[in-house]
């Protein structure tokens, strides 16, 4: 019995060294990027996606819980402006969106403050290139960094497959919304 506890006893603290050892290597960092070229002036382009509330419209959040609840504190499209949304739906949670820098014309910073379904932070991006005087190139981005051990995540979840896939969507809308607007 004794020889027997000292194995587990062993192969517990070889796990342990190991997992140890995982969490060190593992990167913490993450980052999502997508982009698009939509056939519209780039000043158009900008204008639309500086306005965080336009999001509704194009993002797929909302298409997935419609019902979801949303406060807006500051003057939207200005650094300051917070969004901030509440849901019961898995995949949206609860958090906040707040713009830190904007770059006119070029780009727009936020932050977002998960809260729900658990705690996080990350910044985001849009920004806009002109690929010519009636088309430009949207690149929507979002970084952050796992504490250690959650670090070990990177192993189980895809974060660039995960939120890549909203990205395209996303993405996909906002081309179809602003090329044409009727629709």
């Amino acid at each position: 019995m004794k020889k027997f506890l000292a194995v587990i006893g062993g192969l517990l603290l070889v796990v342990l060294i190991g997992l140890t050892i995982l969490v060190f290597t593992t990167p913490s960092d993450f980052k999502v990027e997508r982009e698009v070229t939509v056939n519209k002036p780039k000043a158009e382009v900008f204008a639309y996606i500086k306005n965080i509330k336009n999001q509704d419209n194009w993002a797929p959040w909302k298409r997935k819980d419609p019902a979801m609840k949303q406060e807006f504190k500051g003057t939207d499209g200005t650094v300051g402006f917070v969004s901030a949304w509440k849901s019961d739906h898995e995949e949206v949670g609860s958090g906040e969106q707040e713009i830190t820098k904007i770059v006119e014309g070029e780009r727009v910073d936020s932050i977002l403050r998960f809260k729900e379904p658990f705690e996080s932070q990350a910044d985001a991006y849009m920004i806009t290139e002109e690929v010519s005087p009636d088309s430009t190139k949207v690149k929507w981005g979002f970084s952050g960094n796992m504490p250690k051990p959650f670090n070990l995540m990177i192993y189980f979840v895809d974060m660039d497959k995960e939120v890549g896939k909203d990205f395209d969507e996303g993405l996909r809308s906002l081309k179809t919304i602003l090329e044409n607007p009727t629709k």
